[in-house]
C-alpha cells in the first residue's frame, strides 16, 4: 500500500500557496493505520530504548499504539498548563510567535533511553524543542520517527545528529 496516496492534499490551506497534508483520511482508513503504526514500529528496530515519547496531540495517535506493539512505556508531551503534576517546560519559536511544551518533571530521569514519535517533520522547532528538554532532564534521545516530512521545509537541519527517520516524504 502507498500510505501516501491515503493522505488528503489541500491546497491554499492554512494559506494561498500552501498545500496542507491532511492525515485524516489515512487514519480513517483502518488498513493505511495499522499500516503506518507498523512501519513506525519496525523503524525502531534494533534500537535499545526505555519510553516512547509523543507530543500533544498527533504523536498520541501513533505514539500510543506503537509503545503498545513494543511493550514501552509512553510518555506524554503536552501544551503549557495541560499536566496535572511538577513539570519542566520549554519555550519555542513558530512561525508567528511562540509556543510552550511541558512534560511531567519526574517522566523521565538521567540514564533513560526514549524514542521520540510525531506525525509529521517541517521546520522540526517542535522536535527540537521536545529533544531539547528530554536531554536537560538527563534523557538520551535516541531516534525521532515521523510519519511525514515536508523536506523543502528542512526540518532535518533542525535535527543534525539526531538519528531520523519519515515514512512518507513530500
Amino acid at each position: 500500500m502507498n500510505l501516501a496516496d491515503k493522505v488528503r492534499n489541500i491546497k491554499d490551506f492554512p494559506k494561498p500557496g500552501i498545500i496542507f497534508r491532511d492525515i485524516t483520511t489515512l487514519l480513517k482508513d483502518g488498513d493505511a493505520l495499522c499500516e503506518s503504526v507498523d512501519m513506525i514500529a519496525n523503524a525502531l528496530d534494533g534500537i535499545d530504548f526505555d519510553y516512547v515519547v509523543g507530543p500533544e496531540s498527533r504523536g498520541f495517535i501513533f505514539g500510543m499504539p506503537v509503545a503498545y506493539k513494543l511493550k514501552k512505556g509512553f510518555v506524554m508531551v503536552r501544551k503549557e498548563g495541560k499536566l496535572p503534576a511538577k513539570t519542566r517546560s520549554k519555550k519555542y519559536g513558530l512561525e508567528y510567535g511562540e509556543a510552550v511544551i511541558e512534560i511531567h518533571e519526574d517522566a523521565v530521569k538521567k540514564g533513560d533511553r526514549v524514542v521520540v514519535i510525531d506525525d509529521l517533520l517541517a521546520t522540526g522547532g517542535t522536535a527540537k524543542a521536545i529533544t531539547e528538554l528530554l536531554e536537560e532532564m538527563g534523557a538520551e534521545v535516541k531516534k525521532l520517527v515521523f510519519l511525514v516530512e515536508l523536506e523543502d521545509l528542512n526540518g532535518r537541519g533542525a535535527l543534525e545528529g539526531y538519528d531520523v527517520e519519515t515514512i512518507i516524504k513530500y
